[in-house]
């Protein structure tokens, strides 16, 4: 569907995912908006924290759609983190930050890291009923 070099922007960010809302017309509202919730959590992870919001660096991002499945890749330039000392419960109902992962691992089919915890790609499978506009 889209892909691109991305400034680590907020306003960057905003625009590759209008982009995608254009390119995805065709799928169905419900699965569309849970691929764009997950599409730009990952992106501001890496323009916040991978990127210290530095414009100077670049994120990398691509968003697939396919028959029965939506596939997310995001990269940044920053240093990464320790993705596997994180908490396998979910974070405090009252939590202002940390959700992110959550969010992963709670709608996506597949949620995986590089060594490095720098780049993150998200597989996510619906039903085919999802991918097809119908009334």
């Amino acid at each position: 569907v889209c892909s691109s070099d991305l400034h680590a922007t907020a306003e960057e960010t905003d625009e590759f995912c209008r982009q995608f809302r254009q390119r995805a017309l065709h799928v169905r509202e419900g699965f569309r908006f849970i691929v764009e919730l997950l599409l730009r959590e990952a992106l501001l992870n890496a323009v916040v924290h991978g990127s210290r919001e530095d414009r100077h660096k670049q994120v990398l991002c691509a968003v697939r759609l396919a028959r029965r499945r939506a596939l997310i890749a995001v990269r940044d330039e920053g240093d990464g983190f320790d993705w596997r000392a994180l908490p396998d419960s979910d974070p405090h109902p009252l939590a202002t930050h940390g959700r992110g992962v959550d969010l992963f691992r709670k709608y996506a089919t597949r949620v995986r890291f590089n060594t490095k915890g720098n780049a993150v790609t998200l597989v996510l499978r619906c039903p085919p009923d999802l991918m097809s506009e119908t009334k």
